[in-house]
């Protein structure tokens, strides 16, 4: 077998030729593609992070935001449950001081009505005895008590002044010698007792008092004399009344 040393140098030339021709036709504008186009994804890589580092930026601050928005709401609330707690507390304060003030003013008007209700009783209770003894004292209207009230009315005459007396002795209407009943034959007696008791002979004009249940009394313009009866318990009512 023999070898074809120029037909090898021929095709080796060949072979040379064709890669240098590949090496500056298409290899270099394939690799300058491939470069243009690792670059442009490198861009478009580059931008994409970009556009993740925003959104993650973005993403952040909302979450930051609605973070600050929830501690708000927490805080607002917080206030509005704090203000609502005092506002309750001052209306609870308030009522229970308006019901406070509500009892003692009932209890205070409780207390008058009881108190004006036994005044009343208290009243009506004395009334009623001064009755029932007004009644029992007619029962023991005779000539011994007549003469002690005589007595009576000789001894307060004789109390009183001697101008006082000598006044009520000259009046010019007379003197009204009252009774609560028809004297009877001790008419005289007494229109003299009391005449001498003021020391001469008055005019003495007789009136019949039925309210007096008892006693006699010596009544002018300015000047009574009370002795009877009706008088004491007048003064039992009036010390009752003033005790209550």
């Amino acid at each position: 077998m023999t070898i074809d040393f120029w037909g090898l140098g021929l095709q080796a030339v060949n072979v040379l030729i064709l890669v240098w021709l590949l090496s500056r036709v298409f290899w270099r504008p394939v690799a300058a593609a491939i470069a243009t186009r690792q670059a442009n994804a490198k861009a478009v890589i580059a931008a994409a992070d970009g556009a993740q580092a925003k959104a993650d930026a973005a993403l952040a601050e909302a979450t930051q935001a609605r973070a600050g928005i929830a501690d708000e709401r927490l805080a607002a609330l917080g206030a509005a449950k704090t203000e609502a707690e005092a506002a309750s507390k001052a209306i609870l304060a308030e009522a229970r001081s308006k019901a406070d003030d509500l009892l003692s003013a009932a209890k205070t008007a409780i207390a008058r009505e009881a108190e004006i209700a036994q005044k009343a009783n208290d009243a009506h209770a004395s009334e009623l005895s001064l009755k029932i003894a007004a009644r029992l004292l007619q029962r023991m209207d005779g000539p011994a008590a007549q003469s002690a009230f005589l007595s009576g009315l000789v001894a307060a005459i004789a109390k009183m002044s001697d101008a006082d007396r000598v006044a009520l002795a000259a009046n010019p209407g007379g003197i009204e010698l009252v009774t609560a009943k028809d004297m009877g034959g001790a008419r005289d007696t007494v229109v003299s007792a009391v005449q001498t008791a003021l020391g001469g002979t008055p005019d003495l004009r007789i009136v019949i008092d039925p309210d007096l249940i008892a006693g006699l009394e010596l009544r002018s313009p300015h000047l009574t004399l009370r002795n009877s009866w009706q008088a004491d318990l007048m003064q039992v009512q009036k010390a009752v009344t003033d005790a209550a």
